[in-house]
């Protein structure tokens, strides 16, 4: 999907989802409590055609739900009127979440038939005993026929993934990373465990049965995500829950939520390249670092965070940070003044 592509979100809170996934309560996630109608469809579409046109192309995106897994007659109402418009040219694509077990030859050939262009899986993870411990209903093994019969159709698909499951490791999430791009999706979700109010992992969480996976925690694991995904060309199209009014208001009782997760993440990233640059430099010394003008605050750190930690884990006097012609993360020492 292109930058400059600009989503009109439909959400479909637990509309045709056959599981109660332990960290699941799609209505607060979404702040969307009624399920779409054709109606919802038009007025999403015409309002954001009523806004100034920048040039970008406008998607339609159903969201939350297992859309494939609704009833045929509710799914061909918001395909029929999101077609309409699609014939007209007020949008340019469809886009679609669901699940990897409703997906198969027929559903896809209707999908087609609408101009589906993009389709999202919920994988969330690629390990069967934290597939079953979450309540997914699904297997790792659907997971990859639904994304070969995605892609065969000719379908751009995203897959999704959460880290900090019932069961789950930093090293499964890696492993389930791995797993994913084996399948190469045009691009991936990642989507560190919320605990979210009035769900079975809150009761769970809150009866100690379940650790929380702190924003630290998905920040350490992401670090180590991230990479691998950019490494096999695979764009990380989101990093974190899209903040809400709902949960930024407490439906978020625990676990990663942040709405600048994916900064945090990338922030860490520099980090561990400077402290990497700088290993050997002579305690005591002044020294200044250069950066792409664009990644001075993520090598800055939320709260200065990341000089003060370079500062005293390598006993540095100071640490600078400049502006230089630099691409994207690289790092480079432009001086040490020792003493």
């Amino acid at each position: 999907m292109s930058a400059r592509e600009s989503i009109i979100p439909v959400f479909v809170p637990h509309l045709g989802c056959p599981n109660d996934c332990v960290f699941c309560n799609q209505r607060r996630i979404s702040g969307s409590a009624v399920p779409a109608t054709a109606d919802t469809v038009k007025e999403a579409i015409e309002s954001a055609a009523a806004l100034p046109h920048t040039g970008a192309k406008r998607q339609l995106a159903f969201y939350g739900g297992s859309f494939t897994a609704i009833p045929v007659g509710e799914q061909t109402a918001l395909l029929d009127m999101a077609k309409a418009y699609l014939d007209r040219g007020v949008i340019d694509s469809v886009r679609l979440s669901t699940r990897p077990d409703a997906i198969d030859g027929a559903v896809l050939a209707r999908l087609k038939g609408y101009g589906v262009e993009t389709i999202e899986l919920g994988a969330q993870s690629m390990d069967e005993e934290v597939l079953r411990l979450s309540g997914r209903g699904h297997s790792a093994e659907d997971v990859k026929e639904a994304s070969r019969l995605i892609k065969a159709a000719g379908f751009q698909l995203i897959l999704q993934m959460m880290t900090g499951l019932p069961g789950d490791t930093e090293e499964k999430s890696l492993e389930t990373a791995r797993a994913l791009i084996a399948l190469a999706p045009d691009g991936v979700r990642v989507y560190p465990t919320v605990i979210v109010r009035d769900t079975a992992l809150f009761d769970l969480w809150r009866a100690g049965l379940y650790k929380e996976h702190s924003v630290e925690d998905a920040v350490s694991v992401c670090a180590r995500l991230l990479p691998l995904f950019e490494a096999a060309g695979i764009p990380v199209i989101r990093l974190g829950l899209n903040p809400t009014e709902a949960l930024s208001s407490g439906a978020a009782a625990g676990g990663a939520y942040h709405p600048a997760l994916g900064e945090l993440v990338k922030s860490r990233l520099m980090y561990d390249k400077a402290r990497a640059l700088l290993v050997g430099v002579p305690a005591g010394s002044q020294v200044t670092i250069g950066v792409n003008p664009a990644r001075i605050s993520q090598m800055t750190g939320q709260h200065r965070e990341n000089i003060k930690r370079l500062t005293a884990e390598l006993d540095l006097k100071e640490l600078k940070i400049r502006p230089a012609a630099l691409k994207n993360d690289e790092i480079l020492l432009l001086s040490v003044e020792i003493g």
